[in-house]
């Protein structure tokens, strides 16, 4: 066990992180944010995205004692003061939210290639978000919505 200091969605924390413990645990179990979420526990599918150091990972190909000193942001992360971050909101006004379990992971892809790219084309959304497999969908409304976000600030 080793304690490990790091950036949670914007607020400095300490925890005592267990060896064994994956990031996605820690989020989990550790702080309760409930928002990422286990998939296929093999880095395959894209559920257990966070943001760290402004690059998407899979939280559960992560060891929670390797984050020392970084910053991880949380789908919890992303709305302020009850308000929904513009992403979100454009997933809702979009229908591109079915179940709601790749949703998380989906939406945090969106931001790190905003972040790169503010007008990104259909092939450059495609390719971002090829890292999360969503069961529900033909993607086309995610696509929609992510594409609705261009030249946005």
């Amino acid at each position: 066990m080793g304690k490990i200091n790091f950036i949670l969605n914007g607020k400095s924390v300490e925890f005592n992180c267990p060896d064994n413990w994956t990031l996605l645990r820690m989020l989990r179990d550790g702080f309760r944010l409930t928002g990422t979420k286990r998939g296929c526990g093999k880095g395959e599918c894209g559920a257990c995205s966070v943001i760290l150091d402004n690059k998407i990972v899979n939280s559960c190909l992560i060891l929670g004692n390797q984050i020392d000193g970084t910053e991880i942001t949380t789908i919890e992360g992303l709305s302020s003061n009850g308000e929904l971050d513009r992403i979100q909101q454009a997933y809702i006004d979009y229908g591109a939210i079915q179940c709601g379990f790749c949703t998380p992971g989906m939406v945090l892809a969106t931001k790190v290639l905003l972040m790169k790219n503010k007008s990104p084309n259909l092939e450059e959304v495609r390719e971002a978000l090829s890292g999360n497999l969503c069961r529900c969908t033909g993607y086309r409304k995610i696509f929609e919505a992510v594409l609705s976000l261009k030249d946005e600030k």
